[in-house]
């Protein structure tokens, strides 16, 4: 096994079971690699170490006795920060909510801790969770352990650059914009998207009770089985609808070459890097060279146009959601001074987040319509291919979002063609696992998207599983591998 830092954290806690480690002292060897890599990166932003220390203890103690408290007895993981943990901030990056500490955990932190894991602090986020940087007032500016001048991604952007440097085992991330996938993609790390409502929302809400449209919480790590482990323990109805249905999950039933893969490295809509387009199809030959059926022109039956049209107004609608009555007003306003020609990048936001119930029941129809167009698209194809974002990370810019911009092969396309990779499964609630291919030509690595069917979580998780098994695995940043 690899040092206790980098190994997978099924590995950590079959070593601490089988008692050839003691959680105590892995717990103690991640807060000195804490101590000597994080003031670089500034990746976890809220430690509890004495409380993590006494549960070490304690999982030593069940140990002894012969006790196994789950498939995560003694690991030492993080929560992103707006994770709700019982006596430490939730703030979401927002300086007024500094006060802000909940009661209780959130559904998915109660459940992962029930599975044996030592939680031992939080990641960083950007304000809002709404970027895909992570920075904020509060806590400071994340950087990338592949390189300190680039973003980490976000909005798990702490999260994703924890796991990469070593700092914890495993996370809890959330993923509305690609915030569990463009972190995974740009720090080279495993993360899973999961089917809407397969985890409980609750508890990740700053007080809300209601699942956030689109949104969702899910695992991130170093290995494609963590991802496993880590679903199986989170997935389930919340206490509310138990009594009613418990999710049945499919595996990948089929062996690697008699699996139907469709491929979508690029599109015209947000080109991507002929680098980004070059890992997908180095995984589709992976796939084919396997016995996989490839193909590179299947698609789902609907305009791609359409449905980022259909993804960034629901999107925008949901995040409106939590605003204040002030600050809702002042939408309002604004919305209600636009020229109706108005089409700067910020009209249709302002647009959306203050529409009529009526137009957002009719999106919600136009999302259905592009859901049943997924289902049949997966009635022929196991698995989609696509690229997570158009470039690897790039340089911090903490600009306004009208002034900034990305360069993908030397042309400058908006910041927001972002959004169209991750909106294209996102709106529909699909279940996407995020597979690391390595470093590329700066030395930054590069994520793939593996799309399944609604509710086929574990079909790409286990794909993920057969892939990092023939190379696509986690890396350690160069800098950092023996640090």
């Amino acid at each position: 096994m690899r040092e206790s830092w980098f190994a997978s954290a099924t590995e950590l806690a079959r070593e601490i079971r089988q008692g050839r480690m003691r959680a105590a002292e892995v717990l103690e060897e991640f807060f000195a690699r804490v101590d000597r890599i994080n003031p670089a990166i500034n990746a976890v932003v809220l430690q509890d170490r004495e409380g993590a220390r006494a549960r070490a203890a304690q999982a030593d103690e069940a140990t002894a006795r012969g006790v196994s408290w789950g498939p995560l007895h003694g690991v030492p993981v993080t929560l992103k920060e707006s994770n709700d943990r019982a006596g430490t901030p939730s703030t979401w990056g927002y300086p007024a909510m500094r006060a802000n500490v909940p009661e209780r955990d959130a559904v998915a932190v109660a459940r992962l801790e029930a599975a044996g894991a030592v939680i031992y602090g939080k990641t960083n986020v950007p304000i809002a969770l709404a970027d895909f940087q992570s920075y904020n007032p509060i806590y400071g500016v994340t950087r990338n352990p592949w390189n300190t001048d680039r973003i980490p991604g976000g909005s798990s952007g702490g999260a994703a650059a924890a796991l990469a440097a070593g700092l914890t085992a495993l996370e809890i991330g959330s993923d509305i914009g690609g915030s569990i996938r463009n972190p995974a993609h740009f720090c080279g790390v495993f993360g899973h998207k999961p089917s809407w409502e397969l985890i409980p929302f609750r508890g990740h809400g700053l007080g809300a009770l209601r699942p956030i449209d689109i949104a969702v919480v899910g695992p991130m790590a170093r290995s494609a089985t963590d991802l496993e482990v880590a679903l199986r323990v989170l997935a389930g109805p919340d206490e509310i609808e138990a009594a009613g249905y418990l999710p049945r999950l499919e595996g990948l039933a089929r062996p690697l070459a008699s699996l139907r893969v469709a491929v979508w490295a690029d599109d015209p809509r947000a080109p991507v890097s002929a680098e980004v387009a070059g890992r997908v199809g180095a995984v589709a030959q992976a796939l084919a060279a396997a016995g996989a059926e490839v193909d590179e022109r299947a698609r789902p039956g609907f305009d791609p146009s359409q449905a980022h049209e259909v993804y960034l107004q629901l999107l925008w609608a949901a995040l409106a959601a939590g605003m204040s009555d002030a600050e809702f007003q002042r939408q309002l306003e604004r919305v209600e001074a636009l020229a109706a020609d108005d089409r700067e990048w910020a009209s249709p936001m302002l647009r959306a987040q203050t529409m009529r119930h009526r137009d957002w029941a009719r999106l919600d129809e136009a999302r259905t319509a592009l859901k049943w167009a997924w289902h049949r698209f997966f009635q022929q194809w196991d698995v989609l291919l696509m690229p997570v974002m158009p470039v690897p990370a790039f340089e911090h810019d903490h600009r306004p979002f009208s002034q900034r911009s990305l360069m993908v092969d030397g042309v400058q396309r908006p910041y927001f063609d972002c959004l169209f990779w991750a909106g294209l499964p996102g709106v529909s609630c699909l279940p996407v696992t995020v597979i690391p291919t390595g470093p590329g030509r700066e030395g930054l690595p590069i994520g793939v998207q593996l799309v399944g069917p609604a509710f086929g979580d574990l079909k790409t998780i286990q794909l993920a599983q057969l892939l990092e098994a023939r190379g696509f695995a986690f890396v350690p940043p160069p800098a950092l591998a023996q640090a």
